[in-house]
């Protein structure tokens, strides 16, 4: 497939060219030369109509793709989509190349080097960023969130062309042709001979397994290495590990009914056995490694008693006290592996030994074996393979990731209600008002007594929450109380619904009212619409007036709170939601510093601008001052977890990069104060003509709602196997009972981009434009959210946009939607470019600008496919192949914008 790469980065321009190239290569040999021909044609004609839109460009494009037979239709998505894969493995090795450049030359702030260079000119010292990192939580937090349309077959692909490039950079040999292009054509072929798209629905373990195989392939390798880097750097060898990764996978059953008590055992024998077998590997091979004789080389008394214990009688080591040790290290992991996963390690143990209580035991055995080897040889034996092994039980313990648990207020609510009027103690919980409530509750917490019974009849919501619930104590009682650490209440509106969490906790014992400080897991609000970041601070106030959560806040020093950034932004626009986030962090930061407690924010972001994506160092660095202060939690989702994640070195720069941003943020913090004072006012205006213009739009224009379901592709979006949860949270059609995924991925699909821009040139006529330059030069806040919505427009395409909206039967409702939506996107990239002051979009981010525009030229094509197949489909044709090729065009689309959903 030929290239029409602009004149960028020479490397990654060579590389877009070989990749292509040796896809069209296989195009020919497998699809045929005339599937070859139409592709090119098309492609030819993409162009052409991007460049001239009018009559003669539409009428050539449209003569093409009608003429498109189904096979031809099918084959051109799928070559495109491959092709958008490859040339985004281009993309990730040039971005790469430029960030280590950087970094060796100190130009980077988001690089360790950057961060402490920056500390420094601050003021700061090392002792202070020891500090900050000693009680600090930074924690990336995987999640099933269905945004992520490819398949891991298709990522282990992808990663499998990226080694072979890798390995070419590393070795001469490599880079033979007969051994680089050789290979690279065989992934080529058999990814093109892969279905790009799921065929048959995910299941809760399917993800499972999905977020425990970058946990395995990448955060074991990568998570202990940072840590041991940064104990370098900051002088500081007894450093615990800040980074925790965390999961919601099989504990989120918010919206899905498929997460039950058997998925949250499975969420954590998943795990272990993926970091059991790693152990018990590591230990192994450290058995192979260390053949030192107790008569040449001197041992600690601490090694020759854990020697002499050791249950290994075999003649052949009766003078290797190191192997000795480690034979009863590994029969002892051997044990503890049957205990937390059911089943027998994979290479059984030669003798019987007592498992593990906990990873403390393990890792205090190791250490005995690391001083002996430190003292007795000196530091060649510091940060050797059994320092990378201790390194990673700190990270890990036997859990691997943290799991949050989630559900819905409502959920709760029933629930509660269920419970206390079987127990005789209410007959209509749902009737009582607040304050009722609450004094309900609190004198069930200070009880001793349970209000379940084995022998009474319930709902079987009831039953179901209780067994989840009775499952995550005997996770907490065999992991650990870094298995689970926070029970998430989405759709929280009231103080009593962080209560009903504590009277759920309990009834399977975790909260225990003569000692509530004790409770391991603390009730966290997550505050989702505009109308909920706005009662956010006195909920919480609400909240912690009550002993019971004061308690366990007290016991922690820490109030979680999560905020969302997805139907914040679906109910009130881009602007709107990021400016409610910022003034409701404000305002929660107030509650817990008037207590003494710290505020911890856990950000519940997506991959699209309009769900919060963009630059998780910007992010970290545009929050509020004082609302970091070292603990930051941030989600990671659907297809944001392979392209942040998906490799060793990226995922290193990523987690360097929060860590940088969370040191700087909260040593160094912005003017945000000041700023918010000077400018709080002008920002707030411009918030509330946002919401107003958007909400205009989208829930109060008449047929929006049919425009939105013709001219965007969600009903077939709804057909894609990407996630075990509905699109929607009911039957109903309505914009406000969709989910937020869908809704953004629709738009990104259709190439509006509406959820990341929309409201915002309404919100400006009449600003004074200066002020607004000001405040995207000095704020962070502003900055950061002028420059996400550039990156965004500077994706959307209101040319084919319009294309999209031919497929609104009613054509006179499409006039009108569209042209409002074009009005909006004049008026915003006009005032984008008045603030920025620039000609065009992006052009203070040119690196960012011609990767954009390089890889523009190989999606207009899946998006014009995209509209002729929904076209067939949606006028009778169910041919399977229409609504295969129909789903290959997302997944391509999607793969070419990256962060779509």
């Amino acid at each position: 497939m030929p290239s029409t790469v602009p004149a960028a980065d020479d490397r990654l321009r060579e590389e877009v060219r070989l990749l292509g190239g040796l896809l069209g290569e296989v195009i020919r040999d497998e699809g045929g030369q005339a599937l070859y021909d139409r592709i090119e044609a098309v492609r030819v004609a993409s162009v052409a109509y991007h460049r001239h839109p009018g009559a003669k460009g539409s009428a050539e494009l449209e003569r093409l793709l009608s003429e498109l037979s189904l096979d031809e239709a099918v084959g051109l998505a799928h070559g495109f989509a491959v092709f958008s894969l490859l040339a985004n493995v281009a993309e990730d090795r040039a971005g790469k190349r430029r960030a280590q450049a950087q970094a060796a030359e100190g130009a980077r702030a988001d690089t360790p080097e950057g961060a402490l260079a920056r500390l420094q000119a601050a003021g700061r010292s090392l002792e202070d960023a020891r500090a900050l990192l000693s009680d600090a939580l930074i924690s990336p937090v995987l999640t099933a969130h269905p945004s992520e349309v490819r398949r891991k077959s298709v990522i282990d692909r992808i990663a499998a062309v990226s080694d072979l490039l890798d390995a070419c950079d590393r070795d001469d040999l490599a880079c033979r042709p007969e051994v680089m292009t050789d290979g690279l054509r065989r992934q080529a072929v058999i990814l093109w001979a892969t279905r790009l798209v799921r065929t048959t629905g995910l299941v809760v373990q399917d993800e499972i397994d999905t977020v425990v195989s970058f946990l395995e392939r990448v955060f074991l390798k990568v998570a202990p290495e940072q840590l041991i880097d940064w104990r370098r750097r900051l002088n500081a060898p007894d450093l615990k590990p800040f980074v925790r990764i965390g999961a919601w996978v099989g504990g989120d059953r918010d919206g899905n009914p498929n997460v039950d008590a058997d998925a949250l055992r499975a969420a954590f024998a998943t795990p272990a056995k993926a970091v059991m077998r790693h152990y018990l590997e590591a230990v192994n091979a450290l058995g192979a490694e260390l053949s030192l004789s107790g008569s040449l080389a001197r041992i600690s008394p601490a090694l020759k008693a854990l020697s002499d214990a050791s249950g290994d009688l075999s003649p052949h080591r009766a003078d290797e006290p190191y192997r000795r040790a480690l034979s009863q290290i590994y029969a002892r992991l051997s044990a503890t592996h049957l205990v937390l996963t059911g089943q027998p390690a994979p290479r059984p143990a030669p003798f019987a030994a007592p498992a593990y209580a906990g990873p403390f035991e393990f890792r205090a055995e190791l250490t005995v074996l690391h001083e002996s080897l430190v003292a007795s040889h000196g530091a060649v034996f510091a940060d050797d393979g059994l320092a990378r092994l201790i390194a990673t039980v700190d990270v890990f313990g036997f859990h691997m990731a943290t799991l949050d648990l989630r559900q819905n207020a409502d959920v709760h609510a029933r629930v509660v209600a269920d419970l206390l009027r079987v127990a005789g103690v209410c007959d209509d919980y749902a009737a009582l008002d607040e304050e009722a409530r609450l004094a309900l509750l609190a004198a069930e917490l200070r009880s001793p007594r349970p209000l379940f019974s084995s022998y009474a009849d319930y709902a079987s919501e009831t039953l179901k929450e209780r067994a989840i619930l009775q499952a995550a104590a005997e996770a907490l009682a065999r992991f650990g109380p870094d298995a689970i650490r926070t029970h998430i209440v989405s759709k929280t509106d009231a103080a009593s619904d962080l209560l009903e969490v504590y009277l759920l906790l309990k009834e399977v014992g975790l909260y225990r009212p003569e000692d509530p400080a004790a409770c391991p897991i603390q009730a966290a609000p997550l505050f989702e619409t505009i109308d909920d970041l706005r009662a956010a601070k006195p909920t919480l106030e609400r909240l912690l007036k009550e002993p019971s959560a004061l308690a366990v806040a007290r016991a922690r020093g820490v109030q979680e709170v999560m905020i969302g950034y997805s139907d914040s932004n679906k109910d009130g626009s881009y602007l709107t939601s990021t400016w409610e986030l910022h003034e409701a962090s404000r305002g929660l930061l107030s509650v817990t510093e008037a207590l003494g407690l710290r505020l911890q924010l856990f950000h519940g972001r997506g991959g699209a601008v309009g769900r919060g994506g963009g630059s998780s160092f910007a992010g970290v660095l545009s929050q509020p001052t004082g609302t970091v202060a070292g603990r930051i939690r941030i989600t990671e989702q659907g297809e944001v977890i392979a392209n942040k994640y998906g490799e060793p070195d990226v995922a290193r720069r990523n987690l360097d990069a929060l860590t940088a941003g969370t040191l700087i943020a909260s040593l160094t913090p912005p003017p945000d104060e000041r700023m918010s004072d000077r400018h709080g006012q002008t920002a707030a205006a411009l918030s509330r003509a946002s919401m107003a213009a958007y909400r205009a739009l989208v829930y109060e224009t008449p047929g929006f709602v049919d425009y939105f379901r013709a001219a965007t592709p969600i009903n077939e979006i709804a057909e894609l196997k990407i996630g075990s949860r509905p699109t929607s949270r009911t039957a109903s059609t309505a914009i406000e009972d969709l989910r937020a995924i869908p809704w953004v991925l629709s738009w990104s699909q259709s190439r509006v981009m509406l959820p990341g821009w929309f409201g915002f040139g309404s919100a400006c006529e009449g600003a004074d434009i200066e002020e607004l330059r000001a405040m995207a030069t000095d704020w962070p806040f502003f900055r950061t959210l002028v420059q996400n919505m550039e990156m965004i427009m500077a994706k959307a395409d209101m040319t084919i946009a319009r294309r999209y909206a031919t497929l609104v039967p009613d054509q006179a409702l499409a006039a009108r939607v569209f042209g409002a939506l074009q009005a909006e996107w004049d008026r915003t990239h006009a005032a984008v470019l008045a603030i920025t002051g620039q000609a065009a979009l992006l052009g203070g981010q040119p690196e960012l600008d011609r990767l954009i525009r390089l890889r523009m030229p190989y999606v207009e094509p899946l998006n014009h496919v995209q509209i002729e197949l929904i076209r067939r489909r949606r006028a009778g044709d169910d041919d399977p192949r229409v609504r295969e090729g129909i789903l290959l065009s997302i997944n391509g689309v999607a793969a070419g914008l990256r962060n779509s959903g």
